[in-house]
């Protein structure tokens, strides 16, 4: 359980298990590279919407791979061949246009020493299927939905689901959905996400035939973007008022938040007790608020331990999997991405991945920055002698 421990240090930041920090690396370089020096996640989405008006997505995306060698070319077809699917990771049936990095990503990359576990791969088109039955647009999600009207829940429901909404950065955005789907993966509920206007056209959908996407005309779409911990639907909020003795209420809400985010208070986390899963299994909707990568702390629960051992048989592959199945750039985004590719990393024979985060610009100038990250490289000596 080492690789899952999460270490504060001295400025109050977390070290993330091996495969975390090697994806966000991996996809800042190819994806947020684009972005430096812009302020937000709203500057790609201009350039995605330009690009779409334009009609120039797939057009550019096709010409990054022409301009490569013949020999590259030669050889990523192959490997692509070869494992098209990630081991079974990802699923047939979708429209390969719709989405040109599903497949296409693994030319960009090593082959993958972390093979996904046959149950692990059973259990996602398991859950694709649940997803499609369930989703939006589909009359189990419709019949739920009537549940929010009510004080209380009456009997079971057919589906019950896990709304993600988001917080703070890009990078906690992708750990604390990647940590979401595995909870839902582990109870049996379908993600739904509220990526909002700023995340609008970055990502494909993961899953075949249906939608991740929150309907815009979700009920409670007014409470999602002002969650706080301790408000009066939290889940840590029912705790505190009942003594923290879950088995004194007497009907399960059809709704709770969780707030799970960085600030997040000592009822909040009584989340992560084993002995109030099965209280939370009752309720239809569970609105989640979270910027953490919290997947490790499921692994301590006695209920899911023995099943997450099945769908990770190695535990230091656990984001590697989510990561690769959930998270495909969409055309417009993939454009940007293969274009800043070819013009700059192609070449190179090794490449280097910086996480710059810049929080107050007046006090951090791009000058100073660039003085830093020039320094740090030069010290630790990065590049070679000369360079």
């Amino acid at each position: 359980m080492d690789v899952f421990q999460m270490e504060r240090s001295g400025n109050g930041s977390k070290r993330f298990p091996k495969p975390v920090i090697s994806f966000l690396i991996a996809f800042c370089l190819l994806y947020i590279a684009s972005m430096f020096y812009r302020s937000s996640t709203s500057v790609l989405i201009g350039e995605v919407a330009r690009d779409n008006i334009t009609g120039e997505v797939t057009e550019n995306v096709t010409r990054c791979f022409e301009t490569e060698s013949e020999d590259k070319r030669s050889s990523g077809t192959e490997s692509m061949a070869v494992d098209k699917l990630l081991g079974g990771l990802l699923a047939t049936g979708f429209d390969e246009e719709s989405c040109i990095s599903r497949y296409q990503a693994a030319l960009y990359r090593k082959t993958s020493s972390h093979e996904p576990s046959a149950y692990l791969v059973s259990k996602l088109r398991k859950y694709e299927e649940l997803h499609k039955r369930c989703g939006p647009d589909t009359e189990s999600y419709r019949r739920t939905l009537k549940k929010l009207s009510s004080s209380h829940t009456n009997g079971t429901t057919d589906c019950n689901y896990l709304v993600w909404t988001p917080s703070n950065g890009l990078g906690n955005r992708i750990i604390s959905m990647a940590s979401s789907f595995l909870y839902a993966v582990l109870t049996n509920r379908v993600l739904l996400v509220d990526h909002g206007a700023d995340m609008a056209g970055i990502f494909c959908e993961p899953f075949p035939n249906t939608s991740w996407l929150l309907p815009m005309d979700f009920p409670l779409t007014d409470q999602l973007h002002s969650l706080q911990p301790g408000n009066v639907h939290s889940y840590g909020h029912l705790l505190k008022m009942n003594n923290l003795d879950i088995s004194t209420v007497s009907q399960a809400p059809p709704f709770l938040h969780l707030y799970l985010a960085y600030n997040y208070g000592k009822h909040d986390k009584l989340f992560f007790q084993d002995q109030n899963q099965g209280f939370l299994q009752k309720i239809p909707w569970l609105i989640l608020k979270s910027d953490l990568y919290f997947a490790p702390y499921l692994f301590l629960l006695p209920s899911f331990h023995q099943e997450l051992g099945k769908l990770f048989p190695d535990k230091e592959a656990v984001f590697h999997h989510l990561a690769r199945y959930l998270f495909h750039p969409s055309n417009q985004a993939w454009g940007l991405i293969t274009r800043f590719y070819q013009a700059y990393l192609a070449s190179a024979d090794q490449k280097i991945g910086l996480q710059v985060r810049v929080f107050n610009r007046k006090a951090s100038p791009v000058s100073v920055v660039q003085k830093q990250i020039l320094g740090c490289i030069k010290k630790e000596k990065l590049l070679p002698a000369g360079r």
